[in-house]
């Protein structure tokens, strides 16, 4: 019984727990939501708070801004205005400026149409009064006119030969001063030695004896020397010596060194000639090749093919008037070199042009034309750059001048040619050609005599004084200089000098 009642109370006691429980729980969450409930409406209220001061904010910032619009918009409109009243007052000047150009516009046609009214009276005027004078004294206009001339070239003679002489003076200081400093520094930083190598024709020999030898029985020997050789032999009465004849200088070279060879070797029949020949033209062979590339390589001109460089060396062998012709090349390139320097010109290239402009004269032996087309025609074959070519084609002035490397290579040609003791001529050339020069000179009327002088370097022409006045002596000058260039060959430049000279005679008796 006891322990039923136990049990019911237990379960009563348990039914209590869970229902204070449960209303303890029920009056917490009650507790709880009326506190969120707080919060919630406590954050509204500052939200509303924040949204009214950031309105507030807002609406401050606005009227400021705006406030600042306004103010900047009053400024423009002002400036605007300002720059309007300033274009309208500019307008208003250029319309004055405008009215005053067309009056001025107007005034100058006048004064044009004045002033052509006024040229064709006077025209008309001078023409009545030329007229007149025509009827005066007998003459037409063109023939007053040339006697007017006349008379005062006659009167102004002296006041022209003055003024021409001023002139020369001036000029001549001045182009010898600046040919003197162009010289000065090309011969200061050139040397170049004046002896030019000659290969020679004649071949000495030890005694009269071996020229039996050379002739060879039934003259074996010499016909198969000329054979092998391609020169001609000749044996004459010039004791210890004889003579090589050909046109090509390479093969005079082979043929004298062969000659020289057999001279040592003492054996001289037609298969030992055979085998010194061969060994001549080798040894001459390797001259060439050694004198091309020595020469392209002191005057600085590389990238020649080998063939090219062989032709240049075969120059060693051939001179013109005496001086060796691959020498002669050399000193021009430096010449050029020097002078293009100078001048602000292509030195490559003048140096090129200098050192090739004679190339032809290696074959021009075999080839036809002139060695100045023959060169041309070698430059192109080996790929030359056309400008070296057109400064080496004008160096004899048989092609105009097209760049300023080719007067440079014309004018070292001239400089090296011209020099003292360069060239030589032979008797009968130096003849011929003074007796051209003085010819020349008398051709022309007035001239009273004419003498070549200085080797040639000179021509003297006395003219008659009472046919020839000062001025006209001038310009016979010009007018022979003129001729010899036209007519004559020669080297460097010849010296034209005309003397006029007046003599008063008497007799006291």
């Amino acid at each position: 019984m006891s322990l039923k009642l136990a049990l019911l109370l237990a379960l009563l006691a348990a039914s209590a727990g869970i229902g204070f429980g449960y209303l303890l729980r029920l009056l917490i969450s009650l507790g709880k939501k009326g506190s969120m409930e707080l919060d919630i409406k406590q954050m509204e209220l500052s939200a509303k708070e924040e949204a009214q001061r950031v309105i507030s904010e807002a609406e401050t910032q606005a009227a400021e801004i705006i406030q600042k619009t306004q103010k900047e918009f009053k400024e423009r409109e002002e400036r605007v205005k300002k720059t309007e009243d300033r274009l309208v007052t500019k307008e208003e000047f250029l319309d004055k400026r405008q009215l005053d150009l067309d009056k001025e516009v107007e005034h100058v046609r006048q004064k044009v149409t004045e002033t052509a009214s006024l040229r064709e009276e006077a025209e008309t005027l001078v023409e009545a009064r030329q007229t007149e004078l025509s009827k005066v004294a007998g003459l037409s206009h063109g023939e007053a006119k040339n006697e007017l001339l006349r008379v005062v070239e006659k009167d102004a003679e002296e006041d022209i030969l003055i003024r021409m002489q001023k002139l020369e003076i001036e000029s001549g200081e001045r182009l010898e001063a600046r040919a003197k400093e162009i010289l000065s520094t090309t011969i200061q930083r050139l040397a170049v030695s004046t002896a030019s190598a000659m290969m020679g024709t004649t071949v000495s020999l030890p005694s009269d004896e071996l020229k039996g030898k050379i002739i060879g029985k039934e003259g074996r020997n010499i016909k198969a020397f000329e054979r092998a050789t391609g020169v001609e032999v000749i044996v004459d009465d010039t004791p210890n010596s004889i003579t090589l004849s050909s046109f090509d200088p390479v093969r005079r070279a082979v043929a004298k060194l062969a000659l020289d060879n057999l001279i040592l070797d003492g054996r001289i029949q037609p298969a030992k000639i055979e085998e010194f020949v061969e060994q001549a033209t080798a040894e001459t062979n390797k001259i060439i090749k050694e004198k091309g590339e020595q020469a392209a390589i002191e005057c600085g001109v590389y990238n020649l093919d080998s063939k090219l460089v062989s032709l240049l060396g075969r120059l060693y062998f051939r001179s013109s008037y005496g001086q060796n012709v691959l020498d002669h090349s050399i000193e021009m390139s430096h010449l050029a070199g020097m002078i293009a320097t100078e001048v602000g010109a292509d030195v490559a290239t003048a140096k090129a042009g200098a050192l090739l402009h004679d190339i032809g004269k290696a074959l021009d032996h075999e080839v036809s034309g002139t060695h100045v087309d023959i060169g041309k025609r070698i430059l192109a074959k080996f790929n030359i750059p056309e400008a070296v070519i057109q400064a080496m084609q004008s160096h004899h002035e048989e092609y105009p001048y097209e760049t300023i490397e080719s007067v440079i290579v014309q004018t070292a040609d001239a400089i090296s040619g011209g020099r003292p003791g360069a060239r030589r001529d032979t008797a009968e050339r130096y003849l011929k050609r003074l007796g051209d020069l003085e010819a020349i000179a008398l051709s022309f009327d007035g001239v009273e005599k004419a003498y070549a002088l200085a080797a040639g370097r000179e021509v003297r022409v006395f003219v008659l004084p009472d046919k020839i006045s000062d001025l006209e002596a001038k310009q016979m000058a010009r007018d022979i200089a003129l001729r010899i260039e036209s007519e004559l060959k020669y080297p460097g430049e010849i010296k034209v000098n005309v003397i006029r000279e007046a003599r008063s005679i008497e007799f006291a008796r």
